[in-house]
């Protein structure tokens, strides 16, 4: 890794705004993946510890061809080192899907059905309490990882049931903890915020927080594989909520995403501070993903937050698209969508069709009801004003607490992001890249998740605990 410390465009044609998504756009649209070939990020002025290979997923790291598929693969075995996945399964699941031919459908059908089989009893003698707990968090990653992709399937309408069956292997899951998660609707607009407190024990003792904060298509599980279960083991109290655009309020509330990401942290920092068991002074902010984008916005107005972290930082998540999809947006709403469905759509593929479902629907709750209907939706325009609206370049000098940027060697979503975050902080930084010298390169290195808690963690008890 390297660490560093310090105290319009013109109006498209239908062939320029099919081009990135036909070469391989649609790909980095879904996942984030850098194409195949497409060349190493740019040098910063820190020297990593190892130069970037061409290939980001080298050898046994390419599970399947399409990158967007590989990526969400590389998720499910990553979260094996924290229980929430089993490498077995995870490789007969990809040798499955590869035998029947990469799709979509097959894609969710085989983890739908893995999820399944892990909520049953498994064969043999009557399951511990254990074995039930940790089937059921692997069933809640397999159910997620059929659902990032059952826009695309055959049976699209059932990405609602598909959500509450993976939410109830994570509340199965929780119910078996011990001590369970604290469990609570905290205030938030016309729909309150599901939040899941975990502690070390039942003591009571007032212990350092981490609020961690999903992005814009993450489940449960993976703050278990990205802090919780890291957290516990260094006792901390860690809690984890669905925002707006997120889990229960995203696919069953229908609430898409704000971009005054502090009025969701807010309320939750004061149902903190009515708990005897948090100490109030030793409170932290993480964000992975888009909330990289989303945490430093909350922390620039949210004084009580004593340490962030952004994984990675993120200024602009419009800029996450690709700059064929970019171009669509223009000052007008019927110019856009003119260009949008008279122009883009009719010569969309299938795939990109489906990665552009997917990727708008947490800001547009009509573009999630015509995708479960199987149907494109029709307004571009508005979830890409509200995809712009959320740039933060402007609040990131209110921030006023320590704070840790992280960056990942083929950071495909936001390259040069984090670096300019880091640039922009006045307050005490840090940055750190991860680098593919220990495998944890790409977005929120997949591969590795325990690196990514050990440089997390390590640097909140410093500054938080001194330890």
């Amino acid at each position: 890794m390297t660490y560093v410390s310090s105290d319009r465009a013109s109006r498209p044609t239908r062939r320029t705004a099919l081009a990135g998504l036909v070469g391989g756009a649609g790909a980095v649209l879904a996942a984030g993946c850098t194409p195949s070939g497409a060349s190493a990020p740019a040098a910063s002025r820190t020297a990593s510890v190892s130069a970037p290979a061409d290939d980001p997923t080298p050898g046994v790291m390419t599970l399947f061809k399409d990158p967007a598929f590989n990526f969400n693969g590389l998720l499910a075995l990553g979260g094996s080192g924290y229980g929430a996945g089993e490498v077995g399964e995870v490789l007969t699941a990809v040798n499955t899907i590869n035998k029947a031919g990469l799709s979509a459908q097959t894609y969710t059908e085989t983890f739908k059905k893995l999820g399944d089989r892990l909520m049953e009893a498994p064969q043999g003698s009557k399951p511990g309490t254990q074995t039930t707990r940790f089937r059921a968090l692997r069933a809640a990653q397999y159910y997620g990882q059929a659902l990032f992709f059952v826009l695309g399937s055959d049976d699209p309408g059932s990405e609602e049931q598909l959500y509450k069956a993976g939410r109830g292997a994570w509340d199965r899951f929780c119910e078996l903890c011990d001590p369970a998660p604290v469990t609570a609707n905290v205030p938030y607009e016309k729909t309150p915020l599901p939040v899941w407190l975990f502690r070390p024990d039942a003591s009571g003792v007032r212990r350092p927080t981490v609020i961690l904060t999903n992005g814009s298509d993450g489940q449960n599980v993976d703050m278990w594989t990205y802090g919780v279960s890291a957290a516990l083991e260094r006792g901390w109290n860690a809690l984890v909520y669905d925002g707006p655009g997120q889990g229960q309020l995203l696919f069953v509330d229908q609430v898409v995403f704000t971009p005054h990401w502090e009025t969701v942290v807010t309320p939750l920092v004061d149902w903190l501070a009515a708990r005897s068991d948090v100490d109030m002074g030793k409170i932290a902010l993480t964000g992975l993903s888009m909330a990289g984008d989303l945490a430093p916005r909350a922390a620039a107005f949210e004084n009580r937050i004593a340490a962030l972290v952004t994984m990675p930082g993120v200024l602009m998540p419009w800029l996450g698209f690709p700059p064929e999809i970019r171009k669509i947006l223009t000052p007008d709403k019927e110019e856009t969508n003119n260009i949008w469905n008279k122009e883009v759509v009719p010569a969309l593929p299938p795939a990109a069709a489906a990665t552009m479902k997917k990727r708008i629907e947490p800001f547009s709750v009509p573009a999630m009801r015509d995708a479960r209907e199987g149907k494109m939706f029709t307004d571009f325009y508005t979830p890409a004003k509200l995809i712009e609206s959320l740039d933060i370049t402007n609040v990131v000098g209110r921030i006023k607490m320590p704070t840790l940027v992280l960056d990942y060697d083929y950071e495909q979503f936001y390259p040069g992001q984090p670096r300019r975050l880091f640039d922009k902080l006045t307050a005490p930084k840090d940055y750190v890249k991860l680098t593919t010298a220990t495998g944890a390169q790409l977005h929120c290195s997949p591969m590795a998740p325990q690196q990514h808690c050990e440089v997390v963690f390590d640097w909140l008890q410093e500054k938080l605990t001194g330890r």
